[in-house]
């Protein structure tokens, strides 16, 4: 497999440029020859121009392209509008097939439906590499519904975009299509001797404290916090709802979960009332932050990622890289696609979105650089190809900006383990012992509680002093912390408020509520204090009812600790 790079300037270097790829071809006894165009400009009649002159110069020529935000061709960012790359097959057994498909909401089951049953039905399909326009469109089902292609299927690709990120307008074409909008070209490629890897790199890194998306619908993210989306940026980062929006917002993605996989999202826009258009669906409940891009990290996973290609040992590149990394390294945007150039021959695009299937799933991705190496049969060697990094890159030196990033990290954790942590006894405070128990509830798991009270504590601060006291409330709490982590993971316990205590148990755990509130109150009991000796606890457990509310099950174990102390203090009381 070998691949010739070349930007268009005029007819006639492009003509010389085709002869010369025919040659090669010709010389090679080629099974395929693929033209990759990657275009600026929205003006059809270059594209025309340069689509005439390939179907002149090599009829039997496979081509797709897409408009772009920008083009890479050797590893670099091109200032032509327009660049060229023809990859020639070698292996007879390569196989290569172009789709193009008219894609909307109306007709993606269709075309999942189809390209789906073909490949089931023709083994040889080992990839498929897409180019999509997305602006305008969720793609979340389309996304979905291509991860019921079989496993072993690679699916990697980018999505149209323009020189004006502002502007919506995008198109795709292909040697079975015409340019167009609102489209998909799938490039399928198989064969016993063709090889593909894939990867993606981020290296944008969260930042803050998490956001709960508190409602959202298909690519319009609404409240954060219940809270107009928008304020986020406002709040965090003074950026204004004006015509730079979008642009200031680029380098400043959410970082959430999705899929197992960490995923970042960009808004594109915000509405007048204060919510967010996103590049991709985000989902409900789902807990986002905001990340940020640092040089030196980016370019660290670079160098882990060209290791992961280098063992591959490839023999062509193709990257689809965000717009909004464009944007983020201005100039010098070719730091983080040249290492892979001094690998193989390596080109690509500026994107809308990313796509990449990643443990059978495919996945929308913004912000983020998808990486795929082709080769045509077995590797040379047993040792990896080599790839060239300056010693900056390679340093892992740490920037000021990792590092205020971290201090801010460090200190946004503490703050908020202060918020839910009770200063005396170090467990939750009753505010956050009372959200968990209605999480538990809300989501209707099987729940006890346990409620703990210090028997006569006033007598202990009267007698001994606050300090005394002080000693003994957190023997009690070590003792009752204790006893929840062996309870296990959905156990949680805090301070209700004086010397009286609360443990949620949700789950499996809730079982054990019995077991574990009589093993607080015996182990309390035979802790010796230095002035007070030893003290005792009541303590009273109640479950969970159908249908029952937060309030009327704290009422109950309320009921059951004062049963508990009525009945002589020292003693367990449950209340069903």
């Amino acid at each position: 497999m070998k691949q010739l790079q070349f930007e268009y300037t005029d007819k006639a270097t492009l003509q010389r440029d085709l002869k010369r790829t025919s040659l090669w071809a010709k010389n090679a006894m080629a099974s395929n020859v693929i033209f990759d165009i990657f275009t600026e400009t929205l003006d059809t009649n270059e594209l025309d121009t340069v689509l005439s002159l390939i179907k002149e110069e090599i009829p039997d020529a496979l081509y797709r392209g897409c408009t772009t935000n920008g083009n890479i061709i050797g590893g670099g960012q091109s200032k032509n509008c327009t660049v060229i790359a023809a990859t020639i097959c070698e292996f007879p057994s390569t196989r290569v097939e172009i789709w193009q498909r008219e894609l909307s909401a109306e007709t993606e089951q269709q075309i999942t439906d189809e390209l789906i049953a073909y490949v089931k039905e023709n083994s040889w399909v080992k990839g498929i590499s897409m180019l999509v326009t997305i602006r305008g469109m969720s793609m979340t089902r389309f996304c979905d519904d291509l991860s019921r292609l079989p496993e072993n299927v690679s699916v990697f690709g980018g999505g149209a975009f323009g020189a004006d990120i502002n502007n919506n307008i995008a198109y795709v074409f292909s040697s079975s299509g015409k340019c167009t909008t609102g489209a998909v070209v799938f490039t399928l490629m198989g064969g016993d001797d063709l090889h593909i890897k894939t990867t993606h790199i981020t290296g944008w890194k969260p930042l803050g404290r998490e956001l709960i998306v508190t409602r959202a619908e298909g690519s319009i993210l609404y409240e954060l916090d219940h809270k107009p989306a928008y304020e986020t940026y406002y709040h965090f980062l003074k950026i204004r709802n004006d015509e730079h929006f979008f642009n200031n917002t680029l380098e400043f993605p959410f970082f959430y979960e999705r899929n197992g996989l960490n995923i970042l999202r960009a808004p594109t826009a915000a509405n007048p009332d204060g919510s967010l258009v996103m590049t991709a669906d985000m989902e409900t409940d789902v807990r986002a932050r905001i990340a940020y891009g640092d040089p030196w990290t980016i370019l660290d996973e670079v160098r882990h990622g060209c290791i992961k290609i280098g063992e591959f040992q490839p023999e062509i590149i193709h990257v689809f890289s965000c717009a909004a990394r464009r944007t983020f390294w201005g100039s010098e945007a070719y730091k983080e696609t040249l290492p892979m150039q001094s690998m193989a021959p390596t080109s690509g695009f500026y994107t809308s979105g990313e796509f990449l299937r990643t443990s059978g799933t495919v996945n929308q991705h913004n912000v983020t650089l998808v990486v795929a190496a082709l080769r045509e049969g077995d590797r040379l060697s047993s040792s990896s190809t080599e790839f060239e990094m300056t010693e900056e890159q390679r340093s892992g030196k740490v920037s000021m900006i990792n590092r205020l990033a971290t201090f801010i990290e460090a200190a946004t954790e503490e703050l908020e383990q202060m918020a839910i942590t009770d200063g005396l006894t170090g467990l939750f405070n009753r505010r956050e012992i009372q959200k968990r128990i209605s999480r538990a509830i809300d989501h209707r798991y099987e729940t006890a509680l346990i409620m703990i009270d210090a028997d006569y504590f006033k007598r202990v601060n009267d007698t001994f002093g606050h300090s005394e006291g002080d000693d003994v409330l957190k023997g009690l709490s070590a003792i009752i912390r204790n006893a929840a982590l062996d309870a296990g993971d959905y156990a949680s316990a805090g301070r209700w408020g004086g010397e009286e205590f609360m443990v949620c148990l949700s789950g499996d755990a809730a079982a054990r509520a019995e077991e574990v509130a009589e093993r607080i109150r015996c182990d309390f009991a035979d802790t010796e204090f230095a002035l007070a000796g030893h003290q005792t606890v009541s303590v009273g457990v109640t479950y969970l009812r159908c249908d029952e509310t937060t309030d009327s099950i704290c009422t109950r174990v309320d009921e059951a600790l004062y049963q508990a102390k009525e009945a002589g203090r020292n003693r367990l009381c449950v209340l069903k």
